[in-house]
C-alpha cells in the first residue's frame, strides 16, 4: 500500500463537519467517496484519516489527511485527479506520498487556527458564512492585555465544551495574538498550540469578546484555570468564523 498526505482547504458551511456520519454531508465522506473512485472500487473500502475534527460551519486553510492505496501515482497525478472529483467547496492544496509512518493526527506536533469577528451594529450578508459578529464596541488593547495569560500549559477545562472526549484538559498555547483589520472591520485572533479541545478556540474568543467588551475583567482567564468551570466561561462564538489555519509536524513530514 502507498500513503498519501494530503493538504486541504474547504468551506465548511454546507458541511456537517470533518467527521463522517450517517445521512449527512461530511468532508471525511467526500474525500473518501473521491479516493476510492481513484482506487478503482477496491475490495475493502479506503478510509481518509485527518489531524482532527472540525464541526458543522468551521473551514479550513490547511488541514491535512491521509490515506493509502493500493497503487503509486506521482504527486502531481493525485492532486490533480482528486481536485477533478472533488466538489467546488473542497481543494488539495497539496498531494504527496509519504512513509507509512507518517498518521495525520498522531504525528501533528501543534495547530495554528484564525477566527474572523466582524464589527459593526449589523451582520454583511456577503460575511455571514465566514466570520463571527460583534455589534457592541471593542477595546482591542483590552484583549491584547489578556492574551498574554494563556501563553503556556494550563488546565483548559473552562474552555471544553460538553461532548469532547480526552485524556487531559491540559493544552499548551504557543502563541496567540489578536490584531484590527481596519479594511474588512474584523478582529482577527490566532491562536498556536500544541493542540485545542473541543470548542476551545470559540470558547476563548468569545471569553476575549467579553474582555474587550468590559463584561468581564481583564485578567479573567486566570480565574477561569483556577475554577475549571465551563459555565463561567459563558459563550461560544459561532463556527462560521473559525478555520483551521495550519497543522504542524517534524521536519521529516512537514512538506
Amino acid at each position: 500500500m502507498y500513503r498519501y498526505k494530503i493538504t486541504i482547504a474547504y468551506d465548511g458551511t454546507n458541511f456537517a463537519g470533518f467527521q463522517k456520519q450517517p445521512k449527512q454531508r461530511t468532508i471525511q465522506e467526500t474525500l473518501e467517496r473521491a479516493v476510492n473512485k481513484i482506487a478503482k472500487k477496491p475490495a475493502k473500502l479506503i478510509k481518509v484519516y485527518g489531524s482532527g475534527r472540525t464541526d458543522a460551519g468551521v473551514h479550513a486553510l490547511g488541514q491535512v489527511v491521509h490515506f493509502d492505496i493500493p497503487f503509486s501515482l506521482s504527486d502531481n497525478a493525485m492532486l490533480h485527479a482528486l481536485n477533478s472529483l472533488l466538489p467546488l467547496d473542497i481543494e488539495v492544496l497539496n498531494a504527496r506520498q509519504i512513509s507509512s509512518e507518517f498518521h495525520a493526527q498522531y504525528s501533528t506536533q501543534g495547530k495554528r487556527y484564525r477566527y474572523r469577528l466582524a464589527l459593526g451594529e449589523f451582520i454583511d450578508p456577503f460575511k455571514r458564512n465566514y466570520t463571527g459578529h460583534w455589534k457592541l464596541s471593542l477595546d482591542l488593547k483590552a484583549i491584547q492585555a489578556a492574551l498574554p495569560d494563556l501563553i503556556g500549559e494550563h488546565d483548559f477545562t473552562s474552555f471544553c465544551a460538553a461532548g469532547g472526549h480526552t485524556k487531559t484538559n491540559i493544552r499548551e498555547i504557543y502563541e496567540a495574538t489578536a490584531v484590527y483589520d481596519k479594511i474588512q472591520n474584523e478582529t482577527i485572533f490566532e491562536f498556536y498550540g500544541s493542540g485545542f479541545l473541543y470548542n476551545m478556540v470559540r470558547i476563548m474568543v468569545a471569553v476575549l469578546t467579553e474582555i474587550g467588551s468590559g463584561k468581564r475583567p481583564e485578567h479573567d482567564i486566570l480565574r477561569l484555570f483556577k475554577v475549571k468551570d465551563r459555565n463561567q466561561a459563558r459563550g461560544t462564538a459561532p463556527a462560521s468564523g473559525l478555520y483551521l489555519k495550519k497543522v504542524y509536524y517534524p521536519e521529516k513530514f512537514s512538506k
